[in-house]
Protein backbone atom coordinates (compact mmCIF):
# COMPACT_ATOMS: atom_id res chain seq x y z
CA UNK A 1 0.00 0.00 0.00
CA UNK A 2 2.98 2.11 0.60
CA UNK A 3 4.08 4.38 -2.16
CA UNK A 4 5.82 7.36 -0.79
CA UNK A 5 7.67 10.88 -1.72
CA UNK A 6 11.16 10.90 -3.92
CA UNK A 7 13.19 11.92 -1.16
CA UNK A 8 13.08 8.50 0.89
CA UNK A 9 15.87 7.11 3.17
CA UNK A 10 16.85 3.51 1.18
CA UNK A 11 16.82 1.29 4.21
CA UNK A 12 15.82 0.91 7.82
CA UNK A 13 17.72 1.98 10.40
CA UNK A 14 17.93 1.56 13.84
CA UNK A 15 16.32 -1.64 15.67
CA UNK A 16 14.88 -2.23 12.39
CA UNK A 17 18.14 -2.26 10.67
CA UNK A 18 19.53 -5.05 13.22
CA UNK A 19 16.15 -6.88 12.12
CA UNK A 20 16.75 -6.31 8.65
CA UNK A 21 20.67 -7.44 8.97
CA UNK A 22 19.52 -10.70 10.95
CA UNK A 23 17.44 -11.87 7.88
CA UNK A 24 19.11 -11.68 4.25
CA UNK A 25 19.61 -15.36 3.94
CA UNK A 26 17.52 -17.03 1.26
CA UNK A 27 14.30 -19.02 2.70
CA UNK A 28 11.35 -20.24 0.96
CA UNK A 29 9.43 -16.93 2.00
CA UNK A 30 10.80 -13.28 0.85
CA UNK A 31 9.08 -10.36 2.43
CA UNK A 32 9.10 -7.51 0.52
CA UNK A 33 9.41 -4.38 2.41
CA UNK A 34 9.46 -0.44 3.04
CA UNK A 35 10.57 0.20 6.14
CA UNK A 36 8.62 3.09 6.40
CA UNK A 37 5.26 2.09 5.60
CA UNK A 38 2.93 0.93 8.81
CA UNK A 39 1.13 -1.24 6.52
CA UNK A 40 4.07 -2.59 5.77
CA UNK A 41 5.29 -3.21 9.42
CA UNK A 42 1.89 -5.21 10.04
CA UNK A 43 3.43 -8.25 8.23
CA UNK A 44 6.66 -7.28 9.69
CA UNK A 45 5.39 -7.51 13.34
CA UNK A 46 3.54 -10.85 12.08
CA UNK A 47 6.59 -12.56 10.84
CA UNK A 48 8.69 -11.91 13.87
CA UNK A 49 5.74 -12.29 16.45
CA UNK A 50 5.39 -16.13 14.96
CA UNK A 51 9.46 -16.97 14.59
CA UNK A 52 8.91 -17.27 10.69
CA UNK A 53 11.57 -17.59 8.75
CA UNK A 54 12.27 -15.05 5.84
CA UNK A 55 14.52 -13.61 3.49
CA UNK A 56 14.17 -9.08 3.97
CA UNK A 57 14.40 -7.44 0.45
CA UNK A 58 13.99 -3.93 0.80
CA UNK A 59 12.04 -2.11 -2.60
CA UNK A 60 13.15 0.97 -3.86
CA UNK A 61 9.49 2.47 -5.03
CA UNK A 62 11.03 4.11 -8.06
CA UNK A 63 13.27 1.68 -9.02
CA UNK A 64 11.38 -1.12 -9.09
CA UNK A 65 12.83 -4.36 -10.67
CA UNK A 66 10.73 -6.23 -13.00
CA UNK A 67 10.80 -9.16 -10.94
CA UNK A 68 8.70 -7.19 -7.79
CA UNK A 69 6.28 -6.03 -10.45
CA UNK A 70 5.62 -9.68 -11.68
CA UNK A 71 4.86 -10.27 -7.65
CA UNK A 72 2.51 -6.85 -7.30
CA UNK A 73 1.60 -5.31 -10.46
CA UNK A 74 0.78 -1.88 -8.11
CA UNK A 75 4.57 -1.70 -7.57
CA UNK A 76 3.23 -1.41 -3.23
CA UNK A 77 4.88 -3.02 -0.71
CA UNK A 78 4.00 -5.05 1.71
CA UNK A 79 4.70 -8.47 -1.01
CA UNK A 80 5.54 -11.41 -0.23
CA UNK A 81 7.07 -14.73 -2.40
CA UNK A 82 6.18 -17.84 -1.16
CA UNK A 83 7.70 -20.87 -2.60
CA UNK A 84 7.84 -19.03 -6.31
CA UNK A 85 4.11 -17.70 -5.80
CA UNK A 86 3.41 -13.94 -5.07
CA UNK A 87 0.56 -12.49 -2.23
CA UNK A 88 0.30 -8.75 -1.83
CA UNK A 89 -1.98 -6.56 1.03
CA UNK A 90 -0.90 -6.42 4.45
CA UNK A 91 -4.25 -7.75 6.37
CA UNK A 92 -4.28 -10.94 3.45
CA UNK A 93 -0.75 -11.03 3.90
CA UNK A 94 -1.01 -11.00 7.71
CA UNK A 95 -4.00 -14.19 8.10
CA UNK A 96 -1.68 -16.04 4.90
CA UNK A 97 1.13 -16.26 7.44
CA UNK A 98 -1.71 -17.95 9.97
CA UNK A 99 -2.87 -20.40 7.80
CA UNK A 100 0.53 -20.74 6.15
CA UNK A 101 2.47 -21.51 9.23
CA UNK A 102 -0.26 -23.33 12.10
CA UNK A 103 2.61 -24.66 13.91
CA UNK A 104 4.72 -21.48 14.27
CA UNK A 105 2.78 -19.13 17.69
CA UNK A 106 1.98 -17.32 18.99
CA UNK A 107 -1.27 -18.08 16.87
CA UNK A 108 -2.27 -14.15 16.57
CA UNK A 109 -6.26 -15.53 15.25
CA UNK A 110 -8.54 -16.95 18.16
CA UNK A 111 -9.61 -20.74 17.69
CA UNK A 112 -12.77 -20.06 18.82
CA UNK A 113 -15.19 -19.23 15.46
CA UNK A 114 -16.98 -16.56 17.36
CA UNK A 115 -14.23 -14.97 18.72
CA UNK A 116 -11.97 -15.26 15.60
CA UNK A 117 -14.89 -13.50 13.56
CA UNK A 118 -15.04 -10.60 16.57
CA UNK A 119 -11.18 -10.14 16.17
CA UNK A 120 -12.56 -9.36 12.07
CA UNK A 121 -15.10 -7.07 12.81
CA UNK A 122 -12.25 -4.99 15.25
CA UNK A 123 -9.87 -5.17 12.48
CA UNK A 124 -12.60 -3.53 10.03
CA UNK A 125 -13.27 -0.62 12.60
CA UNK A 126 -9.74 0.09 12.98
CA UNK A 127 -9.12 -0.23 9.15
CA UNK A 128 -12.65 1.86 8.46
CA UNK A 129 -12.22 4.19 11.22
CA UNK A 130 -9.28 4.67 13.47
CA UNK A 131 -6.52 4.94 10.76
CA UNK A 132 -8.34 6.65 8.48
CA UNK A 133 -9.08 9.13 11.38
CA UNK A 134 -5.27 9.16 12.17
CA UNK A 135 -4.39 10.27 8.66
CA UNK A 136 -7.02 13.01 8.26
CA UNK A 137 -5.47 14.35 11.56
CA UNK A 138 -2.11 14.34 10.25
CA UNK A 139 -2.89 16.09 7.07
CA UNK A 140 -5.65 18.63 8.50
CA UNK A 141 -4.07 22.17 8.12
CA UNK A 142 -6.82 24.21 9.52
CA UNK A 143 -7.55 24.67 13.02
CA UNK A 144 -11.21 23.36 12.71
CA UNK A 145 -9.90 20.19 10.75
CA UNK A 146 -7.85 19.13 12.97
CA UNK A 147 -9.93 19.46 15.96
CA UNK A 148 -12.77 17.73 14.24
CA UNK A 149 -10.23 14.64 12.87
CA UNK A 150 -8.65 15.30 16.05
CA UNK A 151 -12.01 14.05 17.96
CA UNK A 152 -12.79 11.86 15.08
CA UNK A 153 -9.84 9.32 16.07
CA UNK A 154 -10.55 9.75 19.80
CA UNK A 155 -13.83 8.75 19.25
CA UNK A 156 -12.47 5.67 16.71
CA UNK A 157 -10.08 4.43 19.45
CA UNK A 158 -12.62 4.87 22.38
CA UNK A 159 -14.79 1.98 21.12
CA UNK A 160 -11.73 0.08 20.50
CA UNK A 161 -10.63 0.19 24.13
CA UNK A 162 -13.74 -0.41 25.51
CA UNK A 163 -13.73 -4.27 23.45
CA UNK A 164 -9.99 -4.89 25.15
CA UNK A 165 -10.15 -7.72 27.42
CA UNK A 166 -6.97 -8.00 28.85
CA UNK A 167 -3.51 -6.86 28.47
CA UNK A 168 -4.16 -7.55 24.66
CA UNK A 169 -7.51 -7.22 22.73
CA UNK A 170 -8.47 -10.47 23.11
CA UNK A 171 -6.96 -11.26 26.67
CA UNK A 172 -3.38 -12.45 27.57
CA UNK A 173 -2.19 -12.72 24.20
CA UNK A 174 -0.87 -10.23 21.56
CA UNK A 175 -2.99 -10.88 18.63
CA UNK A 176 -3.86 -9.95 15.07
CA UNK A 177 -6.01 -6.97 15.92
CA UNK A 178 -2.69 -5.45 18.43
CA UNK A 179 -0.88 -6.24 15.16
CA UNK A 180 -3.37 -3.86 12.89
CA UNK A 181 -3.19 -1.15 14.65
CA UNK A 182 0.43 -1.50 16.18
CA UNK A 183 2.36 0.38 13.52
CA UNK A 184 0.03 3.58 13.84
CA UNK A 185 0.02 3.54 18.03
CA UNK A 186 3.75 3.80 17.74
CA UNK A 187 3.75 6.71 15.57
CA UNK A 188 1.42 8.77 18.05
CA UNK A 189 4.02 11.01 19.26
CA UNK A 190 4.27 12.32 15.56
CA UNK A 191 0.84 13.00 16.56
CA UNK A 192 1.02 14.42 19.87
CA UNK A 193 4.05 17.07 19.41
CA UNK A 194 2.23 18.26 15.58
CA UNK A 195 -1.41 17.96 15.82
CA UNK A 196 -2.45 18.08 19.94
CA UNK A 197 -2.81 14.41 20.12
CA UNK A 198 -3.15 13.19 23.91
CA UNK A 199 -3.91 9.59 24.50
CA UNK A 200 -5.20 10.48 27.87
CA UNK A 201 -8.33 11.89 26.22
CA UNK A 202 -9.34 8.99 24.81
CA UNK A 203 -9.89 7.29 28.10
CA UNK A 204 -11.58 3.77 29.02
CA UNK A 205 -7.63 2.46 29.17
CA UNK A 206 -6.55 2.99 25.95
CA UNK A 207 -3.06 4.83 26.94
CA UNK A 208 -1.97 1.63 28.99
CA UNK A 209 -3.31 -0.70 25.93
CA UNK A 210 -1.35 1.48 23.60
CA UNK A 211 1.85 1.53 25.42
CA UNK A 212 1.71 -1.95 25.51
CA UNK A 213 1.53 -2.53 21.90
CA UNK A 214 4.51 0.79 21.18
CA UNK A 215 6.93 -1.10 23.52
CA UNK A 216 6.09 -4.47 22.50
CA UNK A 217 9.32 -6.21 21.09
CA UNK A 218 8.05 -7.21 17.73
CA UNK A 219 7.11 -3.59 17.08
CA UNK A 220 10.25 -2.10 18.49
CA UNK A 221 12.46 -4.29 16.38
CA UNK A 222 10.58 -3.33 13.02
CA UNK A 223 10.52 0.73 13.94
CA UNK A 224 13.50 2.58 11.95
CA UNK A 225 14.79 5.83 13.89
CA UNK A 226 12.00 8.76 14.59
CA UNK A 227 14.35 11.27 12.58
CA UNK A 228 13.95 9.05 9.35
CA UNK A 229 10.17 8.43 9.45
CA UNK A 230 9.63 12.11 10.79
CA UNK A 231 11.22 13.32 7.33
CA UNK A 232 8.64 11.22 5.18
CA UNK A 233 5.51 12.19 7.69
CA UNK A 234 6.49 16.04 7.39
CA UNK A 235 5.01 15.59 3.91
CA UNK A 236 1.64 14.77 5.28
CA UNK A 237 2.13 17.53 7.82
CA UNK A 238 2.19 20.17 4.77
CA UNK A 239 -0.05 18.13 3.21
CA UNK A 240 2.03 17.39 0.35
CA UNK A 241 2.71 13.60 0.19
CA UNK A 242 1.83 12.20 -2.66
CA UNK A 243 1.51 7.90 -1.19
CA UNK A 244 -1.62 6.49 -2.12
CA UNK A 245 -3.18 7.16 1.55
CA UNK A 246 -2.30 10.77 1.04
CA UNK A 247 -3.90 10.79 -2.38
CA UNK A 248 -7.25 9.25 -1.11
CA UNK A 249 -7.51 11.09 1.64
CA UNK A 250 -7.16 14.33 -0.03
CA UNK A 251 -9.69 13.51 -2.63
CA UNK A 252 -12.59 12.00 -0.15
CA UNK A 253 -12.06 8.77 -0.86
CA UNK A 254 -11.69 5.22 1.48
CA UNK A 255 -8.28 4.34 2.13
CA UNK A 256 -6.99 1.76 -0.66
Amino acid sequence: MALPDENLYPTATGNAAETVAEHQAKQDLVFYSGWFCPFNQRVWISLEEKGIPYQYKEVNPYRKEKHFLDINPKGLVPAIEYQGKALYESLILCEFLEEAYPNHKPHLLPADPFERAHTRLWIDHASKTIIPAWYRLLQAQSIEQRDAARQELYDAQRKLAQQVKGPYFTGKEFGLIDVVIAPWVAREYILAEHRGYDRAQVGDGWSEYAERLATRESVTKTTSDEDKLQVIYDRYLRDEAQSEVAKALRAGRALP
